[in-house]
C-alpha cells in the first residue's frame, strides 16, 4: 500500500501532469483550479518530505563459526552442532530487534548431511521471530561424508540464498531482501553459494556480497595447505566487481563476507587458494575491487578469535578493515608466531587493531544512512578452554556443558561514507583528528593515544605482542530545522559521529579537546549569556546536554574563549572569535554545537 500510494502522489504531482491541468483545452472554472492546484501543491509538498526525511536505522547481526568438538553430557549439542550456544545467540538477536542474521560458515563440525540439518533446524527460531537467516560454507562443509560438499543439503536447506523467502513453522512466507543474484555465468553450481543481495530503504540501503570458493562436485583444487577449493576468486572477480560497482548498485553501503580471511591470526590459508602469499595479482584485484567502490569492512570467521586488523594488498595500493568473528563454538584457537615461515613474510601488511581470545560473541550492525556502527558483545567471563577441555578444563566436573552466558558490549567502532578514518598509533596525538561538513568542521585540538594494549600475536621467540592502533572515524548527519525535529530541538552546527578511541571492555577513553564550529547565524545572544549553549550531546531519553555531564570524572568548567594547553577534564567554552565550540571530554559520542536542556 505504501509504493502504491506514493506512486500515486508521484503522478499527481508530477510536472507534467500539472501542466496538463493548466491547458486542458476543456477550461475548469477556475474555482475548481485553484482548488486542484492547491492541492497538487500540498501533494507535491508530502512526497518531497516523504523522500527527503532520513531513513530509520536498521540492524543486522553477524555470529562465528558455530562447531561442537567434546563430549556432550547434557545431550544439548547433537550431530556436532552447539545448539546450546546458539540458541543463547539467537534470543541475543530477537532482542536487539535484527532484520537478518549472517552466519560466515563451519555450520557444523564434521559436515555431515544430518549435520547441516540440525544447523537449519536451529536457526528457525529466528526465522519464526521473523528474522532472516543467511548462511554460507566454510571448510568443514565440504569434509563431510555426503560426497557433494555439502551442496545438496545446503540448497535443501536455505533456498533463501537464492530467493530470500523463509518458512516459519506455521507455514507463514515472507521475505527478506531482494536483488539476489549469483555467479552462474561461472557455474551453476554457484548459484546460491556465491550470492549478493540487497536490504534496506534507498536511504539507506546495503548490498552484501558472499563469496564461496569451496570445493563443488564440478570443481575440485586440492590445495598444498590441505583444503578443497574450487571456483576461484578470479573465476567469480567479474561477478564480485559488477555487484560491488557503486555506480550501478545504487545503494550507499555495501559489505563482503567469506570464510576465510584476507589475512587470518591462528590459520594461515586464504581465500586465495593458498597462504597468505598466493596469487598476489588475485589479491590486488579483490583488494581494489573492495576499495575503489567504496567498500570498509569485509568479514570473515574460520579463526575462532575476535579480530580487527587493516589489511593491505600484495601491491600497497589498496586497504580494507577485516573483522574476524569471535567463536560460536567449543573450539578456540591462539595466532601463531608472526615470524612463523608459513606466513612468507605477509604479516607486515597487517595492522592490528582489536583482539580478543576465548570468548563467546556475536555483532551487531547498525545501517543509518551514511554510517554504519559495529557493536561487539561477547561473554563477560571468557577464558573458555578448547575442544576436550571446555568450557573449564581438564578434569572438572562440567566439563562438556554449555555455560549460560552473560553477554556484554565490549567494543564499538563506525564508519561513515561522507567521514574520515584515521590511524592513531600508540603514543601518538589525536590532533590529525579533523573533518568538515557542509559548513561545519571539527577537530580533535589535544591528547593522546595513551593505550599500552598489544595482541597476543608473538613471535618464536616469544615477545610480547603487536602494539593494537586505534582507528578513528568521523561521520556527520546533517541538522534539522525545529519542523523537522521530533523534539523541536536548534542546532547550530551539524552533527559529529566520533568512535574508535577507546579500549576493547572500556567505555572511557583517553582524555582529548573537541572542538566543533558554529553557524552565528543560529544561535541568539541569551544562549551565550545563560551558560547554556556549546558542545552537547544526547542524554539517554534523547536531549542534547553539555557534553562535559557525560564525562568519567572531571569537574564542569565553563571558560569563555579559545581552548588553551593544560584545560582539565570537564573544561568547555565558546570561543566566539573562532565560532567554535571545545570541551575536554573522555568518551566517543555524537556531538553538535546547541542549546543544552538543562
Amino acid at each position: 500500500m505504501t509504493i502504491s500510494y506514493r506512486a500515486t502522489l508521484t503522478h499527481y504531482a508530477s510536472k507534467n501532469f500539472f501542466m496538463t491541468l493548466l491547458n486542458n483545452k476543456y477550461s475548469m472554472s477556475r474555482r475548481y483550479l485553484v482548488k486542484s492546484t492547491s492541492m497538487l501543491i500540498v501533494l507535491f509538498a508530502l512526497l518531497n518530505g516523504a523522500s527527503s526525511a532520513s531513513a530509520e536505522p536498521w540492524k543486522f547481526g553477524v555470529m562465528g563459526d558455530s562447531q561442537w568438538t567434546t563430549a556432550d553430557p547434557d545431550n544439548a549439542n547433537p550431530n556436532t552442532v552447539p545448539v546450546a550456544i546458539i540458541n543463547q545467540v539467537n534470543q541475543e538477536f530477537i532482542k536487539a530487534g535484527v532484520k537478518f542474521v549472517i552466519a560466515v560458515g563451519d555450520l557444523s563440525d564434521d559436515g555431515n548431511d544430518i549435520s547441516e540439518v540440525t544447523r537449519a533446524q536451529a536457526a528457525q527460531p529466528l526465522i519464526d521471530a521473523g528474522i532472516g537467516f543467511f548462511p554460507f560454507r566454510g571448510n568443514h562443509e565440504t569434509v563431510g561424508l555426503n560426497k557433494s560438499y555439502g551442496l545438496s543439503v545446503f540448497h535443501s536447506n536455505y533456498p533463501q540464498t537464492r530467493t530470500g523467502t523463509f518458512t516459519k513453522t506455521n507455514l507463514q512466507y515472507y521475505k527478506v531482501g531482494n536483488n539476489f543474484s549469483s555467479p552462474v555465468s561461472v557455474s551453476t553450481e554457484l548459484n546460491g553459494m556465491s550470492y549478493s543481495f540487497d536490504y534496506g530503504d534507498p536511504e539507506s540501503r546495503a548490498r552484501f556480497v558472499i563469496v564461496d570458493t569451496w570445493a563443488m562436485p564440478g570443481k575440485v583444487d586440492k590445495n598444498p595447505n590441505g583444503y578443497a577449493y574450487g571456483y576461484t576468486v578470479n573465476d567469480q572477480q567479474a561477478w564480485i566487481s559488477s555487484r560491488l560497482d557503486k555506480k550501478s548498485r545504487k545503494t550507499g553501503q555495501a559489505f563482503v563476507f567469506s570464510h576465510q580471511p584476507l589475512m587470518a591470526e591462528g590459520h594461515q590459508d586464504t581465500m586465495f587458494n593458498g597462504y597468505t602469499h598466493s596469487h598476489p595479482d588475485w589479491q590486488n584485484r579483490f583488494f581494489a575491487s573492495m576499495q575503489d567502490n567504496g567498500v570498509k569492512l569485509y568479514i570473515s570467521g574460520h579463526d575462532h578469535i575476535h579480530q580487527r586488523s587493516i589489511i593491505s594488498s600484495p601491491d600497497g595500493k589498496s586497504h580494507i578493515q577485516e573483522i574476524i568473528c569471535a567463536s560460536n563454538s567449543s573450539k578456540f584457537y591462539n595466532p601463531k608466531p608472526l615470524d612463523d615461515p608459513k606466513w612468507f613474510g605477509q604479516k607486515s601488511r597487517e595492522t592490528s587493531i582489536s583482539q580478543e581470545r576465548y570468548t563467546v560473541g556475536y555483532y551487531i550492525y547498525t545501517v543509518d544512512g551514511p554510517c554504519v556502527t559495529v557493536d561487539y558483545y561477547s561473554d563477560d567471563h571468557g577464558n573458555w578452554m578448547s575442544d576436550a577441555n571446555y568450557p573449564n578444563g581438564a578434569g572438572k566436573a562440567d566439563t562438556g556443558i554449555t555455560p549460560s552466558f552473560h553477554f556484554v558490549k565490549k567494543e564499538t567502532w563506525s564508519y561513515s561514507t561522507n567521514g574520515k578514518e584515521f590511524l592513531i598509533p600508540q603514543g601518538t596525538s589525536y590532533a590529525k583528528v579533523s573533518d568538515s561538513f557542509k559548513g561545519t568542521i571539527a577537530r580533535i585540538l589535544d591528547g593522546t593515544n595513551n593505550s599500552t594494549e598489544k595482541d597476543c600475536s608473538l613471535d618464536t621467540k616469544g615477545g610480547v605482542g603487536r602494539k593494537l592502533t586505534k582507528t578513528v572515524d568521523t561521520g556527520w548527519y546533517k541538522k534539522q530545522s525545529p519542523s523537522q525535529s521530533k523534539r523541536g530541538e536548534y542546532l547550530a552546527s551539524n552533527i559529529l559521529c566520533l568512535t574508535g578511541m577507546g579500549d576493547l571492555g572500556r567505555k572511557q577513553t583517553d582524555v582529548y579537546t573537541l572542538s566543533i564550529s558554529y553557524d552565528r547565524d543560529k544561535v541568539h545572544l541569551q544562549h551565550f549569556n545563560d551558560g547554556l549553549f556549546g558542545l552537547a550531546t544526547k542524554d539517554t531519553d534523547g536531549n542534547w546536554i553539555n557534553a562535559v555531564d557525560k564525562n568519567s570524572g572531571g569537574a564542569r568548567t565553563f571558560v569563555a574563549g579559545p581552548w588553551k594547553k593544560g584545560y582539565t577534564l570537564g573544561t568547555y567554552g565558546i570561543d566566539k572569535r573562532s565560532k567554535t565550540v571545545w570541551a575536554v571530554i573522555n568518551y566517543n559520542d555524537n556531538f553538535a554545537a546547541a542549546r543544552f536542556s538543562k
